[in-house]
């Protein structure tokens, strides 16, 4: 057992007038399957980053393993996978890699197959598979799922299960569970680290939260009560006062005694007061406070206003599915499953008419109004107000729904081109949500997004039921969100 000490940790970025984090400490047992959950913009992929060694700081960050980061870019992947593993680990043995790649579910052929012609979900098991080789190798592995469907989310769990010595950064709920047995959250002022899997300390987080707001609420009538009592003995206090100066003989030092006693007393209350007021602030300095969002959905004027009969789409004239037979009714909330490469991404292309690649069927209003929010955020750049105004937009019920899913005010003015994967995620869905649209079409819109804001998310298409199709590989948000299910294949 090793242990990763953390003291008094201190760090913000250069020009920034707020501290990531301030004077944080906590240890990690090197034997733990640690998962690392937080708001987007919170600091995992800094801390990550701080373990490293590539950012300076105040404080002190003590291990003796050697940290490794994941995902990273292999160079010159035009080479078979096994050339790739040995650059890895050069003194691994065959044999252990395909006990590896038995434990991922890959034939014994992938070894040989060129690297840049895998998909990203394979790239993504062969990397994991080649630095869990690695002796005295601590991983970080940061938000592995991305590039992982369903099938491959399950078989990377299973595969991590059974693995110790690393921390995992994710927000999909179940790969927590299926993964980690201890949880480091980190909150707006402190950082926690307990025992359990996701769903043990989301259960003791709410509690506390609930718990803190019980309190919280006993602590505002308390403070409204001192508040009163202290006014009115403060009152009492002035008028006693006042009658040392009226008419006849009066025992001036007997009143001044009992005017002086009555504002003493209201001294202390108010005290009181403050010292409650101080412990209130205190109380809810973690409250993940979520605010319910909205969308104002708009209902076509047929039931039935998408048919797809017998699509295949085709890469280079050649069909790379089996024929699509699809009706899209008002109401309907499809999620459209299937493997890496499939084409989920290119059929959400067809239907919003970004492509032509298909032969077969298709059937779309053309005063049909569609929302989308595509997989890539790549061509994000400029500020909010110029985002909000290119996207035709309003800008003051666009900034609203950033407020409402955390993001940061002090984030608005800087270039979005420089702005966590998380946050560029968020302004795509306020996007979509500023629209009103027949159809919302979605690909992966939980990619790098936090889990207070996939809940939220859950809540909102729950209550408001608009028209969707979606692809998203987050089980727990499928189960919740979909009405239909589409396998292609």
């Amino acid at each position: 057992m090793a242990l990763i000490n953390i003291q008094n940790l201190t760090f913000s970025y250069e020009g920034s007038d707020k501290n990531i984090f301030e004077k944080v400490s906590f240890q990690i047992d090197t034997n733990w399957k640690l998962g690392m959950v937080g708001r987007n913009g919170r600091g995992k992929t800094t801390f990550l980053n701080l373990l490293l060694g590539n950012l300076e700081y105040e404080g002190n960050i003590s291990a003796n393993v050697k940290f490794t980061y994941f995902p990273f870019e292999v160079k010159n992947p035009n080479r078979n996978v096994i050339e790739i593993l040995f650059d890895i680990c050069p003194i691994v043995e065959e044999w252990e890699i395909i006990r590896e790649f038995s434990y991922l579910n890959f034939d014994y052929d992938t070894l040989y197959k060129n690297f840049s012609n895998l998909s990203n979900g394979e790239k993504t098991k062969v990397l994991l598979a080649g630095l869990f080789l690695k002796d005295n190798n601590y991983l970080l592995i940061d938000e592995p799922t991305n590039h992982l469907d369903s099938d491959g989310r399950k078989v990377v769990a299973n595969y991590l299960k059974n693995k110790k010595n690393f921390i995992l950064v994710s927000h999909d709920r179940n790969f927590l569970d299926s993964t980690v047995n201890h949880i480091l959250a980190i909150y707006k002022s402190s950082i926690t680290v307990t025992q359990g899997n996701f769903s043990s300390w989301f259960e003791n987080y709410n509690q506390r939260q609930i718990s803190e707001q019980a309190q919280n609420e006993e602590l505002k009538k308390e403070i409204a009560r001192l508040s009163k009592a202290a006014k009115q003995t403060a009152d009492w206090s002035n008028k006693i006062e006042s009658t040392k100066y009226g008419n006849g003989p009066v025992d001036r030092g007997f009143i001044g005694h009992k005017s002086a006693k009555m504002m003493k007393r209201a001294k202390a209350t108010e005290n009181r007061q403050n010292k409650i007021i101080e412990q209130k602030s205190a109380l809810l300095k973690d409250n993940e406070q979520t605010f319910k969002l909205k969308i104002e959905n708009l209902e076509y004027r047929k039931r039935n206003f998408i048919q797809i009969t017998d699509l295949q789409i085709e890469y280079d004239n050649t069909p790379i599915c089996k024929p699509i037979n699809l009706y899209v009714n008002q109401g309907d909330r499809i999620l459209l499953d299937g493997k890496n490469g499939c084409g989920k991404s290119s059929l959400l292309k067809i239907i919003l008419k970004q492509s032509s690649n298909y032969i077969g069927t298709l059937n779309i209003p053309n005063d049909l109004i569609i929302s989308y929010i595509p997989q890539s955020y790549d061509t994000l750049q400029g500020n909010i107000t110029d985002f909000a105004k290119d996207s035709k937009i309003d800008e003051a019920l666009f900034r609203a729904i950033l407020d409402k899913m955390g993001f940061e005010k002090q984030n608005y003015n800087i270039n979005m081109q420089y702005l966590s994967a998380g946050q560029k995620k968020k302004i795509l869905i306020a996007k979509s949500l500023s629209q009103k649209a027949h159809l919302y079409v979605w690909d992966e819109p939980l990619n790098y997004l936090d889990i207070f804001s996939r809940i939220q998310l859950e809540e909102l298409l729950s209550e408001y039921s608009p028209t969707m199709i979606f692809v998203e590989h987050d089980t727990a948000f499928q189960n919740l969100i979909a009405t239909k299910i589409y396998k292609i294949e």
